[in-house]
């Protein structure tokens, strides 16, 4: 859902890094700021640093959670029944 209003502080870095794999562009659109990219970097930027978050690029927002939850579910294996363990 996009933000109608460019956001700030810990709610940018939240959106910033639920749309971090869709790329800058998106993300910032997301976040509310459109097509200004230079201000979201920047704000961006001061909000990580305001958090002690050392972030140099917005993939570095992706966490290893991030990339597990993506690879896939794989096979489940599982009983058929709950009596049968």
């Amino acid at each position: 859902m996009v933000s109608p209003t460019e956001l700030h502080g810990t709610e940018l870095v939240d959106c910033a890094r639920a749309n971090a794999k869709q790329g800058i562009n998106m993300a910032a659109y997301q976040c509310g700021y459109g097509d200004d990219i230079k201000t979201f970097a920047q704000e961006l930027s001061q909000a990580c640093e305001t958090m002690n978050l050392k972030v140099k690029e917005l993939s570095e927002l992706i966490t290893d959670q991030d990339m597990i939850l993506t690879m896939g579910t794989g096979e489940i294996i599982a009983p058929d029944t709950a009596s049968e363990l």
